[in-house]
């Protein structure tokens, strides 16, 4: 959760102080055209919950349903996702109906705390993933890194699985380096588990961190981009079976005062064939409140499995390649927090659709949008 936030030949590219190298290979890469957006109204609420902060979504083909996680850590309600129906009229977005809320339950099957009252027993949804072979859902939680004089809050990021109604099922093993530290080692706060997907077998879990780990290096600036990891879980044994690394862009805009907040990380990533993921990058400055969205089709193909690395500075290893397929700047329309995407149902010409979603972070200044598009 980020509060608020081309090449068609080969290359290689070089990072100053390290051996890290880049390819961007020649894949045949889909285009996604816009077709239509709708937006949800701030003022929405379902079943007595405020609709907002919807951080994750995913589409149960079957029975036609999308899951959206809310990233609320039992503030304004208590934790939850939703169930709804998003209907297409000709191709386009008609309505998006709310049908179920779920409160999320932890591991002794109580509702997680308020982030502002029990921080250590509060969650940080982020994304949320439906296995149509055993009918349950995987979510991932941020947890919490904040160290200040009068108050010192170390969670750990976790990979949860959990039935249709809530009720927690088991969790995967996360690697030491996802554990928080009070040293600058580990997770950044609020830069952790960000997205997952499942690949086409439901076999393997892939899932992000949203910002580099300290040891990995920087995060983004305006001039550089960080270095960041994709994890892969074992859906069965739930361990980690490799790390890739993957770097960012810069960020898009210098924030206005110059030195005030600004970011780019991934937000969200989607499954789309062997090896390869599309990944969203969001970079958001102070003083623009549009953010920058990118999506990238991601190969790790020929990546080095960097899980036994401590380290990504200063190694010869290879990353991620990345393929720019969509920058919404050209869209020509605002464009919010996107945090979630899904492949939704076929057009009526055959082709797939994929819908994301923006978090509005509970705030009147921004805007909860379902968009869709054509993937050609």
């Amino acid at each position: 959760m980020r509060k608020i936030i081309f090449l068609v030949f080969i290359q290689t590219v070089f990072l100053s102080c390290s051996n890290l190298k880049q390819t961007t290979e020649n894949n045949t890469a889909p285009k996604l055209k816009l077709v239509s957006s709708i937006e949800i109204p701030f003022d929405k609420t379902f079943q007595d919950t405020k609709i907002g902060g919807l951080s994750g979504i995913d589409y149960d083909k079957k029975k036609d349903i999308y899951y959206l996680i809310c990233d609320d850590r039992s503030v304004f309600n208590d934790s939850r996702f939703y169930t709804a129906k998003i209907r297409l009229v000709e191709d386009k977005l008609e309505s998006v109906d709310f049908t179920n809320v779920i409160t999320l339950k932890d591991e002794a099957g109580k509702n997680y705390g308020n982030w502002n009252t029990s921080p250590t027993t509060s969650a940080d949804p982020e994304d949320v993933r439906y296995n149509p072979k055993t009918n349950t859902l995987v979510w991932s939680s941020e947890g919490a890194r904040v160290i200040t004089a009068d108050k010192e809050v170390l969670q750990n990021p976790s990979l949860n699985f959990m039935y249709i109604k809530g009720d927690f099922l088991g969790h995967v093993t996360i690697p030491e380096n996802l554990k928080m530290q009070k040293l600058e080692k580990g997770p950044r706060n609020n830069g952790t588990l960000e997205g997952i997907t499942f690949d086409k077998n439901y076999k393997t879990i892939y899932t992000n961190i949203e910002e580099p780990l300290f040891e990995d290096g920087d995060q983004a600036s305006t001039s550089k981009g960080g270095l960041i990891r994709l994890y892969q879980f074992d859906t069965k044994t739930k361990e980690n079976t490799a790390q890739y690394g993957y770097q960012l862009e810069p960020i898009e805009r210098e924030p206005n005062p110059k030195g005030a907040f600004a970011v780019n990380g991934v937000s969200a990533i989607q499954y789309y064939g062997k090896n390869q993921l599309l990944v969203v990058e969001r970079s958001y400055s102070t003083g623009t409140q549009a953010c920058t969205v990118k999506v990238f089709l991601c190969d790790f193909k020929k990546a080095t499995n960097v899980k036994n690395y401590n380290s990504l500075q200063n190694q010869k290893i290879e990353l991620a390649s990345k393929k720019l397929i969509l920058n919404m700047d050209d869209l020509g329309i605002f464009i919010d927090n996107i945090e979630g995407l899904t492949f939704g149902p076929k057009l009526v010409n055959g082709h797939r659709s994929i819908i994301f979603v923006t978090d509005n972070n509970f705030s009147d200044k921004q805007k909860t949008q379902i968009l869709l598009f054509e993937v050609e």
